[in-house]
């Protein structure tokens, strides 16, 4: 509106920010004016301001969340009338509190109606913040048992190594649809979340995996590729070394008694003895 006068141009912005028309944001460079959608308005309708500009920050986190400093920080506000304005949105059913995994003891304030992205609950590994070692165990076994039914299966059929090397295989959606079909999970679970479970059994060199490439459109493909995985024997057991935390140890060569890491108070050591 260059033709008008800062004064009438700052009026028009209050009368308008007075009728909840507008966001007020800040940024490093001072404050932005944003024209808010009506179903967001009607939802603000009597607060204030400072109600405003919090509810605005908390929306612009996303489904990831924002913490209370993170919020102070952005708004400039107390901390004493931040934690009154969120009891006072929480109230309403605004926005909502949600525990971290990443930092058990701090909370993350997102839209009520938001479903929280995986990074602030831990996905399907995590029940009340608790890691369900037990389940992904479960999951594991199942993943392995269904890779080895189905390397079993290829040997049998009597076919030339390739055709049953090739026949082994499986994709992350059968994998996944195996598991579905057997109802172990209390939770949906995706394909993300297998290809994660598989992506442990080739740490353990249970599984070995292999990308090829697929038609545009194949279930399980992404970007004209798709993984395929296959349950594998070790045809020599470990050496006893390698058994120990010592010999998979990333951190090796900088452990000395006396340093920052050290076999002392190393706790894999500690739990390994006493195993």
């Amino acid at each position: 509106m260059p033709h008008l006068e800062p004064q009438q141009r700052a009026m028009a912005l209050n009368k308008l920010l007075s009728l909840g028309q507008l966001d007020l944001l800040r940024n490093n460079s001072g404050l932005l004016y944003r024209l808010k959608d009506t179903q967001s308005a009607s939802k603000m309708k009597g607060s204030d301001n400072q109600e405003k500009l919090v509810y605005q920050i908390i929306e612009d986190a996303g489904n990831k969340g924002i913490w209370s400093r993170d919020i102070r920080f952005k708004s400039n506000l107390p901390l004493t009338e931040i934690n009154k304005i969120l009891k006072n949105l929480e109230s309403k059913k605004l926005i909502k509190a949600v525990k971290s995994v990443a930092a058990s003891k701090k909370k993350v304030y997102m839209l009520y109606n938001l479903q929280p992205d995986r990074t602030v609950t831990g996905g399907a590994w995590y029940s009340d913040q608790d890691f369900e070692s037990e389940f992904v165990e479960v999951l594991n076994q199942q993943c392995f048992k269904f890779l080895q039914s189905k390397a079993e299966a290829a040997r049998d059929g009597k076919q030339s190594p390739m055709v049953q090397r090739n026949s082994s295989f499986a994709t992350s959606h059968e994998v996944w649809k195996y598991i579905c079909e057997l109802g172990i999970s209390k939770v949906d679970l995706s394909m993300d979340d297998i290809e994660t479970i598989l992506n442990t059994l080739i740490y353990d060199g249970k599984v070995e995996m292999t990308v090829i490439a697929a038609k545009e459109g194949t279930v399980g493909s992404v970007d004209g590729q798709m993984k395929l995985y296959r349950g594998v024997n070790a045809i020599l057991q470990p050496t006893g070394l390698v058994k120990t935390p010592c010999g998979l140890c990333p951190v090796f060569h900088d452990c000395h008694e006396g340093g920052e890491i050290s076999p002392s108070s190393c706790i894999y050591m500690s739990e390994w003895l006493d195993f």
